[in-house]
């Protein structure tokens, strides 16, 4: 089955935090991992901003290895569909559109997809 990792779980796996290994299959298997360019955007920037650009370059390298799925205009529309429909931010929206068009299951801790179909939630731990 097809995933989209959410950023959050990029982030987890690329800091080696305490779900790391609960996203860390999913990244491993670049042939069933869908990226959209709006996680692309998310990490380049957070990488960016926590180490540098070079590093940041490094990322996406990776994240190149998968399925890019580009937001063009009828991925905004059912996009802003999904917003409307499940309450969602815009990029929560597009990446769960995202998903939702490619057959893909959403991997994520955060808890704005905890209750939707077609998402595997990770709870964050609590210290």
């Amino acid at each position: 089955m097809k995933v989209v990792v959410d950023t959050c779980g990029w982030i987890e796996w690329l800091t080696d935090g305490t779900l790391a290994n609960k996203f860390a299959p999913f990244l491993k298997n670049s042939k069933q991992l869908v990226v959209p360019t709006l996680i692309q955007y998310e990490l380049f920037k957070w990488v960016c901003r926590e180490r540098d650009e070079s590093a940041a370059y490094e990322v996406i390298a990776l994240t190149q290895q998968s399925e890019i799925v580009v937001i063009d205009t009828s991925l905004a529309l059912f996009g802003a569909e999904v917003s409307r429909e499940y309450r969602l931010a815009m990029a929560d929206a597009l990446v769960y559109a995202t998903a939702l068009l490619n057959n893909a299951k959403v991997i994520t801790s955060d808890n704005h997809f905890s209750s939707l179909a077609h998402v595997e939630y990770f709870a964050k731990l609590v210290k």
